[in-house]
């Protein structure tokens, strides 16, 4: 499975977050909270759906599965002037992604992100980058369905 490298531009995002584990995934929980309000985000620049993870500098530095991180619920928008209440934005820089389409159910998704940092990235030549980590859910992502695919961002730079 190689990715493709590309340089993405500037995103704004608004969506609502969560501080959670790997011990304590949250994730049902916060997707739970923002499905129903999605009509409410105004000015979306399409209609992919954005599961964000935002990582402390030093997270990768010894694994940890009860290190906490903030996870997002979003959407691409254009314009940040018309926030839900009790929703947040979030900037992503643009920056370099080595980009993984995951095929097959969400719940193997462990398996991809397992491939990707233990033999994809100590075997090329790029070393994580402090932006936040994206999955990206199109109009082929159908969650636990064997036939789904979403594209995995993962934030690099060259070593």
């Amino acid at each position: 499975m190689e990715p493709s490298i590309k340089t993405l531009p500037e995103k704004q995002l608004v969506g609502k977050r969560l501080t959670m584990s790997f011990a304590v995934n949250k994730t049902f929980e916060l997707w739970r909270s923002f499905m129903p309000r999605l009509k409410e985000i105004q000015h979306r620049t399409g209609s992919e759906l954005y599961s964000l993870e935002v990582y402390p500098p030093s997270f990768f530095e010894t694994y940890n599965p009860e290190a906490p991180f903030n996870k997002w619920a979003a959407v691409a928008v254009a314009h940040l002037d018309a926030v839900p209440e009790d929703m947040e934005t979030l900037l992503i820089p643009e920056g370099l992604y080595a980009i993984f389409i995951h095929k097959g159910p969400a719940s193997s998704g462990p398996e991809t992100y397992q491939y990707i940092f233990e033999t994809w990235l100590p075997n090329s030549g790029f070393i994580l980058d402090n932006r936040p980590h994206l999955a990206v859910m199109g109009d082929r992502y159908k969650h636990d369905d064997p036939s789904s695919e979403e594209e995995l961002l993962i934030p690099v730079k060259r070593k």
